[in-house]
């Protein structure tokens, strides 16, 4: 599915030997749920941006190979990639409301990768947003098709973008951060339809966070990264029970708990 070999990032901005990414390596199986966790700064959503293809061109230089089924990210053309994007892999970020037009309705953003992916009629698109919509959960999509993304909730949102996301059966789905911005409640609801999705569709998931505990309740295997390192990696079970890395503990030690909350 997707394999990512001594992937390092360079902005050119940056001074020499300041890496945003040093040398990382990791594995996604098809319809693995695969944890990628990190304080801000840690690395986590360039490696995210460099498996999308979506680094800002001309201000970052990778090396390294990112394969996914077999077509190098890194080295492939700018159309065979665009092949890729929608179709074997799709992003879920974390702000919808930067990733949405603001000035064009729900349904046309959800159909966007059919209208370029394949030749469907209009009503054939239409008839897969709204199935894609009610499989993201959202209440009455034949509304919903055709309202603002002003007039959605945050969590309204997070699910169009994940119906935008799952409409074409990717491959791989590569959730960067989706649950930052929501509440506990609309949190919960959004891991149980991203584990609804990898256990119906078969689609692996990448799930990027900050949040350990977020990525515990979703992810069968967790990578820690820090300052563009991973530092450890193991399944869940582990790396809650027998974490060896003093960053990982710090990270565990962190999380609110009843008789110990951040405030």
């Amino acid at each position: 599915m997707l394999e990512v070999k001594d992937l390092r990032v360079h902005f050119r901005s940056a001074p020499e030997g300041k890496d945003a990414v040093k040398g990382i390596s990791f594995s996604v199986a098809d319809q693995a749920i695969i944890g990628l966790v990190g304080e801000s700064g840690s690395g986590k959503s360039v490696t995210a941006m460099s498996i999308c293809g979506l680094l800002p061109e001309g201000k970052a230089d990778c090396s390294g190979s990112i394969l996914l089924d077999g077509l190098d990210i890194l080295n492939c053309t700018p159309e065979e990639l665009r092949c890729r994007q929608g179709t074997d892999l799709a992003v879920v970020f974390q702000e919808p409301m930067t990733s949405l037009d603001p000035v064009m309705k729900i349904g046309p953003q959800v159909e966007e990768s059919l209208r370029i992916h394949t030749k469907q009629t209009p009503q054939e698109r239409k008839a897969a947003a709204l199935a894609a919509m009610a499989e993201a959960e959202l209440p009455d999509p034949e509304a919903i098709y055709d309202k603002y993304p002003h007039e959605l909730s945050g969590g309204m949102l997070q699910r169009v973008m994940i119906a935008a996301a799952i409409i074409s059966r990717p491959k791989l789905l590569l959730a960067d951060e989706p649950t930052t911005a929501l509440d506990v409640t609309i949190q919960a609801q959004i891991l149980q339809l991203l584990k609804k999705i990898n256990r119906e569709y078969g689609t692996a998931i990448l799930f990027i966070s900050h949040n350990l505990n977020v990525v515990r309740k979703l992810c069968s295997e967790i990578l820690v990264m820090h300052k563009g390192v991973i530092v450890e990696r193991g399944s869940t079970e582990e790396i809650f029970h027998h974490p060896k890395e003093e960053y990982t503990q710090r990270l565990i030690a962190a999380i609110p708990t009843r008789t110990h909350r951040l405030y």
